[in-house]
């Protein structure tokens, strides 16, 4: 087994339908590791609220590397006009939260929807108009906290969004079209 180094790794380099919105998170390090794992994840836009730090602060620089320039993204003032903007473009606003009407995130189906925001709430207080979403779902856990950090929230989400439009899209592919003819 030999540890590949970066220049020896082809990434897919795909984009998927899927927006985040953070809502006023304030620590430096999950801001820069938003980008970073967004990034990684073919996400197609960032919303940071106007008060959050922004890519010019120093730790957001260093925790983002390279990400900062890679992937497109916008400060807003106005939460609940921002989600209706959202929403009036099309997207499903899915909460990463616990609520009690919140989708254990591997039973949640992803795949049904063309264009998704992944809202993240702040890190004090959560989502700051939980009514405004569509849907939540929630990361289940197993030890004694309840919660988890905000981008390891995310992280996982990511995952489990993007793997299901992947599998979901070889299905649509490999099945048969309409006008093949079945023996």
């Amino acid at each position: 087994m030999k540890q590949l180094q970066h220049t020896e790794i082809d990434n897919l380099k795909q984009q998927f339908p899927i927006t985040i919105v953070c809502d006023a998170i304030r620590t430096p390090e999950n801001i820069g590791m938003c980008f970073r794992v967004s990034e990684s994840f073919g996400v197609r836009k960032i919303y940071l609220y106007e008060t959050s730090p922004t890519q010019e602060n120093r730790i957001v620089k260093k925790t983002a590397r390279n990400t900062l320039t890679q992937i497109p993204h916008e400060a807003y003032a106005d939460f609940d006009k921002l989600i209706h903007q959202l929403k009036a473009e099309g997207n499903i606003i899915i909460g990463i939260e616990i609520t009690n009407q919140s989708v254990a995130i591997q039973d949640f189906d992803f795949t049904q929807y063309e264009k998704i925001v992944l809202l993240l709430g702040s890190e004090r207080n959560g989502i700051k108009n939980i009514n405004l979403v569509d849907k939540t779902v929630a990361i289940p856990m197993y030890g004694i906290n309840s919660s988890m950090n905000v981008i390891h929230s995310l992280s996982i989400a990511l995952y489990e969004a993007t793997n299901q439009l992947i599998v979901n899209s070889e299905q649509l592919s490999a099945s048969p079209t309409n006008n093949q003819i079945h023996k």
